[in-house]
């Protein structure tokens, strides 16, 4: 049993390849085991955060997959049924998908119709409210980001606190029961900015990935909407469509 949770520590901590590596009959092996329980109370707090910092990495690196956010064949269904006489297919095909994507275009093509820039603003609330999803649980990492450094800093003020308890009860006579003290106040520093430093890389990174999937998305859904709201124009005003698309091809003929 102790040699399982040795596996666990060491992965959660960082070292991986010592969980896997370690002799379970070497005394090197219990050597992390030996770390934490020097580390003190706060130690358990920041085992808890590393647990929780792996499950949010594990759970958002599944969920942002660019399946479920823009489905590759989703768009391109979308592109070969793009009606300009009937919304309703395309309207069917969002529904048939659950994306991101399908969801920010759904919103757009039921205000076809209306002013262009009034479906634009219901694109980029759409594509806000989805931003909000996929952000759920990125404040429960920049939590842990910016917190469990903090429970490695209060273990540093309680190993150094009992330090000073000994120096003052025995003297520097004893300098193994001071080192205990300041030993615990390092485990801990160390033990906070090992799950800390992580923990806030990536909360950037799952940042990043999201602006770009909104950016992209709000960039497909105003294309599309844009290209069904030109051809409304240009069958609502022939002859202005006509005098502005001569322009453009007048260079292809010279």
């Amino acid at each position: 049993m102790k040699q399982i949770i040795k596996i666990v520590l060491l992965n959660l901590l960082g070292f991986p390849g010592l969980a896997f590596a370690a002799d379970p009959g070497s005394a090197d092996s219990w050597k992390l085991l030996s770390l934490f329980e020097k580390g003190g109370i706060m130690m358990y707090p920041i085992l808890f955060s590393s647990v929780l910092m792996l499950g949010i990495a594990i759970e958002r690196l599944y969920n942002l997959r660019r399946k479920n956010v823009i489905d590759s064949n989703f768009l391109q269904n979308v592109r070969n049924q793009w009606d300009w006489k009937d919304t309703h297919k395309t309207l069917q095909l969002c529904n048939s998908y659950d994306n991101s994507l399908s969801r920010i275009l759904k919103i757009g093509l039921l205000r076809v119709g209306g002013k262009l820039d009034e479906i634009e603003r219901a694109i980029e609330g759409a594509g806000q409210h989805e931003a909000s999803l996929m952000n759920s649980n990125l404040r429960v990492l920049g939590a842990v980001a910016n917190i469990t450094p903090m429970m490695g800093l209060l273990g540093t003020v309680f190993g150094m606190i009992k330090a000073f308890n000994v120096i003052s009860l025995s003297g520097t006579g004893n300098p193994g029961l001071v080192a205990s003290g300041i030993s615990e106040a390092l485990i801990t520093t160390a033990a906070g900015m090992v799950v800390g430093i992580p923990a806030l890389a990536l909360y950037h990174y799952f940042r990043g990935k999201i602006d770009r999937y909104v950016f992209e998305m709000e960039e497909i859904s105003f294309q599309l909407i844009e290209e069904l709201s030109y051809d409304d124009m240009r069958k609502a005003n022939p002859a202005d469509s006509a005098s502005r698309e001569r322009p453009k091809r007048a260079p292809s003929v010279g």
